[in-house]
């Protein structure tokens, strides 16, 4: 059995094209499948366009949300709700082809319990997005531990051993690509070229990504933390030696009236730095009270068919 897991947030555009497609690609692998979609909280037609597709077709599966949780915990839901040997997450956009899924399998077949599906070409991407893609992959790769490939999304294949370890880290803030990365297992990856959308716009908007970086590097590394550590050192040090050579100097010189310019400069730099330092701070000081709160990661409104 094969579960592919699509999470679904506004997409009723383009799911007739992403049914249509996957569903003639499981068809001719011959291997049993479903294909379970998590309605994270759409505000179109989406869950009604699943819940019809649904009845036509008893192998898809349909797990409402109650409200939009984002995208890291639809994809837990549909993890978690997974019956599959094998199971392939994939947007419904279809940029990433599921044609792939074929090979996929051959690699599963193989004995790899993880096959990644790496992006060689992202030209259908904007100049924007691919280049802070880049910059955000080799910031976390430097100050985290485990690093995440380049260019590798969700669309990728795991065995069950993967997921059911996965279903064992239920922390609330999820980056899910950090999460993959960190369970292991045997992976290989296979290359392929991103398509444009069929239909429909991105749901990330700048922000949202933004965000999501942040999460990632907070999520696996406390770097930040120990780098402001060794900033105020340094700057602590420096001030301590410009001091010590103002004193030397005043003995020797005299009394020297400093300027109002430079004082108002450095009050606002070392405000600035320490106002950065307590933000950093309390990035992870939010997260741990998100923690301990321990709210479940998402909320099942209703499962189709029951």
């Amino acid at each position: 059995m094969i579960s592919i897991l699509c999470p679904c947030y506004n997409e009723e555009e383009v799911l007739p094209s992403f049914f249509e497609r996957v569903i003639s690609v499981m068809e001719e692998i011959s291997e049993p499948f479903e294909i379970l979609c998590v309605n994270d909280g759409s505000k179109d037609n989406t869950l009604q366009v699943l819940k019809a597709k649904a009845d036509e077709d008893k192998r898809i599966k349909v797990i409402d949300l109650s409200r939009n949780f984002g995208k890291e915990a639809a994809l837990t839901a549909a993890l978690d709700y997974s019956s599959g040997d094998a199971v392939i997450p994939i947007d419904a956009d279809l940029q990433d082809p599921p044609e792939l899924i074929a090979t996929m399998i051959q690699k599963w077949h193989e004995g790899y319990e993880v096959v990644l599906a790496h992006r060689t070409d992202r030209s259908s991407d904007s100049w924007l997005k691919r280049t802070t893609a880049k910059m955000f992959y080799r910031v976390h790769n430097f100050i985290s531990t485990p690093r995440i490939p380049e260019n590798v999304g969700d669309f990728r294949l795991m065995d069950r051993c993967v997921v059911d370890a996965l279903g064992h880290l239920r922390e609330t803030n999820r980056f899910m690509k950090g999460l993959f990365a960190w369970a292991g297992f045997r992976t290989c990856l296979i290359d392929y070229r991103r398509e444009p959308r069929v239909s429909g716009t991105t749901k990330f908007s700048g922000w949202r990504l933004w965000k999501l970086a942040v999460e990632g590097i907070t999520s696996f590394s406390t770097t930040p933390l120990t780098l402001w550590f060794y900033v105020g050192g340094v700057i602590s040090s420096c001030a301590f030696l410009y001091g010590l050579y103002i004193f030397i100097r005043t003995l020797i010189q005299g009394v020297d009236v400093p300027g109002y310019a430079s004082l108002v400069c450095l009050i606002l730099f070392f405000g600035g730095l320490e106002l950065l330092g307590i933000g950093i701070l309390g990035e992870y000081v939010g997260r741990t009270y998100t923690e301990s709160k321990r709210r479940p990661v998402y909320i099942v409104r209703d499962v189709y068919p029951e």
